[in-house]
């Protein structure tokens, strides 16, 4: 079987123990396909539309199920074993992969967005973190923190286009700002001035106190600039928090502390729900098998077996109830709790300050969105690099994404 992947740690992770699948199952060899995930997107999207039948197993998020199983393009996972425990996948991860009582996908890892910082960075300018910080607080800590002689740099947020890249972190900083995509009738809001306000504290942000090249960094790319000492705040996955505090892989382990992702005076957070989960596409010739290492790869006995190869704190996150109540886990998970409150905190059905007609902390539940989303996304990265200016982003944004929606019929 072909399985196609995201290049995230978790993942590689997965890949390295899959000998023990194999072993169990000596009738069933796999091949890695292991892709950035803009590309990653990019080809599982065409395979499973076309109905190539390139994968057996895709990675995907939850975003893509519920459009996919309503197109018949999923697998049903219904039958994974008697052992195999749906119930205890935590609720809001669980219904995001389910369409009319099914379920179409297995999460590997869920997550929400969180700070993440340098607590000894914080001490030295005597600076103390808020537990539920707002944006104005970040924008003046990051200024404060940054320190350009020594490559210390007040913060790092996602620049790189792409729906699920920048764009994952822009709509929700718009979403807690009171911004939105779309209002009750489907018209695009790019023109409405919140949405100036937003995009230019993000660019502004980035151009006082973020790291040069800025526009060109991703998940993985900032990882790197945190765990070598080069960012003071990081608002990025949840999921990061295992690798930012592992002394094997980061010259800061010691010192990175965790708070609630910000928020512009509202109630709503800088927060998504994001799930990498396990799929299998209806174009394939072995669903039994596929089905079988699914059911291997996001199972309780996975869990322990990375907890006793890597320690508790770097098992896959955010999936299971039961790892939340197992002391293990919360012993060696200092950010156990925060991720958890984070995922708590994230309300996809109601997403923004004003009412929207779409689900979706950090993306639209419209299957236009990996159109609209890298779009738009490019026009922000551009805005960001500082090749067009943020008016002129925002322009071209609400110009694109009418002419999307018109194609669409959703408006006229």
């Amino acid at each position: 079987m072909t399985v196609a992947t995201v290049n995230n740690g978790d993942m590689i992770r997965m890949q390295k123990m899959s000998g023990d699948f194999e072993q169990k199952h000596p009738g069933i060899s796999l091949d890695w396909v292991t892709m950035e995930e803009n590309i990653l997107r990019q080809k599982v999207t065409t395979d499973i539309a076309t109905k190539g039948g390139q994968y057996d197993i895709m990675t995907i998020g939850n975003y893509e199920v519920r459009i996919w199983a309503k197109q018949g393009w999923l697998v049903p996972l219904d039958d994974l074993g008697d052992d195999y425990d749906a119930a205890d996948i935590m609720p809001a991860i669980r219904e995001g992969l389910t369409y009319e009582g099914t379920l179409y996908a297995a999460p590997f890892y869920g997550e929400s967005s969180m700070v993440m910082y340098r607590t000894d960075l914080f001490e030295a300018a005597g600076l103390t973190m808020p537990e539920d910080p707002t944006w104005a607080f970040i924008g003046e800590a990051a200024r404060a923190l940054t320190d350009t002689e020594n490559e210390v740099y007040g913060i790092c947020l996602r620049g790189k286009a792409g729906w699920g890249e920048n764009m994952a972190f822009i709509t929700s900083l718009g979403h807690s700002m009171g911004a939105r995509w779309f209002d009750m009738d489907w018209q695009p809001q790019f023109d409405q001035p919140i949405w100036t306000d937003t995009l230019q504290f993000y660019v502004d942000l980035m151009t006082d106190a973020g790291p040069p090249g800025a526009s060109t960094n991703g998940f993985n790319e900032n990882l790197a600039l945190f765990q070598s000492g080069k960012c003071a705040m990081w608002i990025d996955a949840t999921v990061a928090a295992s690798f930012v505090t592992d002394p094997k892989e980061s010259q800061v382990a010691d010192s990175v502390g965790f708070a609630l992702a910000p928020h512009g005076g509202t109630d709503k957070h800088g927060s998504w729900l994001w799930s990498w989960n396990l799929a299998v596409p209806a174009s394939t010739e072995h669903a039994d098998a596929a089905k079988a290492f699914i059911a291997w790869a996001t199972s309780k006995d996975y869990t322990t077996m990375v907890a006793e190869v890597d320690g508790w704190a770097n098992v896959p996150p955010g999936t299971r109830t039961s790892l939340y109540e197992n002391p293990e886990y919360r012993e060696a998970a200092a950010f156990a709790d925060m991720t958890l409150r984070s995922i708590n905190a994230a309300d996809q059905a109601d997403p923004t300050v004003d009412p929207v007609p779409y689900i979706g902390g950090q993306w639209v539940g419209i299957p236009e969105f990996q159109g609209l989303g890298t779009a738009v996304g490019q026009q922000f990265s551009a805005a960001l690099a500082g090749r067009v200016s943020v008016d002129q982003a925002l322009e071209n944004a609400q110009r694109f994404t009418e002419r999307e929606m018109k194609k669409g019929g959703y408006i006229e």
